[in-house]
């Protein structure tokens, strides 16, 4: 596959199939993503990759406090702004929105939205969930090194015909996830990644977002 066809085909497929991915599909994608680039070459991240009996417990603990003790637990950083602006608002709503409006569920439906939201910790159904880090001892450069090493992780995974999620709703339950992965005090947990072949047939898989034309976010100086 082209690189830039594995870009543009890229998107968070939130339903997969059962299919499972070998371990040595796994540690391809993952060494072809560390190829990221980082600052002096520091590449600070790590990741836990989990499957079949491990990934059950997981999502089990996880489904279990997001359920009942929804707010005992923070990311240990900050993903979102505190307060919402333009013109970032608007596009949010517009994703939230689209893919309620897939899966048929209605914009007040809370217990709906709820339960949607508990699938992120069944990584989808994915066979494989993957959990990035961070050492915490690091600054803002080594995040944007991380993120890369996301987005390579992510086209790699087209490259072999496979299809991923990349979830920020791990990060609030990074205790859970302690209990259950051999993460150190020094990681922050970043994000959890799914991966996986996606469900042709499943509705929400058939919500593709817009991106805004160059113009809107691209100036050329001396061109």
């Amino acid at each position: 596959m082209h690189v830039d066809d594995a870009i543009t085909s890229r998107r968070s497929v939130r339903r997969f199939l059962p299919t499972p991915v070998e371990r040595e599909v796994v540690e391809h994608i993952l060494r072809v993503a560390s190829r990221a680039p980082s600052g002096s070459n520091i590449q600070p991240w790590k990741v836990h990759v989990v499957t079949g009996t491990v990934l059950e417990r997981l999502s089990t603990a996880l489904i279990a406090a997001a359920d009942s003790s929804p707010d005992t637990e923070q990311p240990e950083y900050t993903y979102y702004p505190r307060e919402w602006f333009e013109p970032y608002l608007s596009r949010r709503r517009a994703c939230g929105f689209g893919l309620y409006d897939k899966l048929g569920i209605a914009r007040g439906d809370k217990p709906a939205r709820h339960r949607q939201m508990l699938r992120n910790f069944l990584f989808f159904d994915a066979p494989v969930g993957l959990i990035v880090t961070i050492d915490r001892r690091l600054e803002t450069g080594s995040y944007m090194d991380a993120a890369m090493l996301v987005q390579n992780i992510l086209v790699s995974a087209r490259g072999q015909g496979l299809h991923t999620c990349a979830q920020a709703a791990f990060a609030g339950y990074h205790g859970v996830v302690r209990q259950h992965l051999p993460m150190t005090d020094d990681e922050i947990l970043l994000c959890g990644i799914s991966l996986g072949y996606e469900d042709p047939n499943a509705a929400e898989n058939h919500f593709v977002t817009e991106r805004v034309p160059l113009s809107e976010f691209t100036t050329f100086s001396g061109y």
